[in-house]
């Protein structure tokens, strides 16, 4: 036993961190839209495509809807498992009185997440009414 524990060991001390990079795999994914209030397109919502990690979220890309409520996002980020990317919808539909922004989160399904560094799949979340109160919206001022 002591003799496993002395070729284990060193084993891990010494070969783990030059083994530990290359099982990290590049991963992409990409997820596009259309944002409505009060049945017109919604331009300028701010959104964020996170990579969702224990301490901190990998941001991997971000942008605005355009003139017609369109958006498209894709960004990508290496990880030793299988990355959980969401995306975060900041708007203020019906609520521009009111300091911070609406926050909406919508999990990217795992079929929509590619091996490398561009997405083969993207996720699309059709024509989503902000002027609805989606479950888990919260506020946020900082975004």
């Amino acid at each position: 036993m002591r003799l496993l524990l002395a070729l284990v060991v060193p084993l891990g001390v010494v070969g783990l961190p030059d083994i530990l990079p290359q099982i990290r795999t590049v991963q992409s994914t990409a997820v596009q839209g259309k944002l409505t209030c009060n049945g017109k397109p919604y331009e300028k919502a701010r959104l964020k495509l996170y990579e969702v990690d224990p301490l901190l979220d990998t941001l991997m890309d971000e942008g605005l809807s355009d003139k017609d409520g369109h958006f498209l996002l894709k960004g990508n980020d290496t990880e030793w498992s299988k990355i959980d990317p969401k995306l975060n919808i900041y708007h203020n539909c019906e609520d521009e009185k009111v300091e911070c922004w609406r926050k909406v989160q919508i999990k990217i399904p795992d079929d929509f997440v590619t091996d490398g560094p561009e997405p083969k799949k993207t996720f699309d979340i059709g024509v989503l009414n902000l002027n609805a109160k989606l479950p888990g919206e919260t506020r946020d001022c900082l975004n």
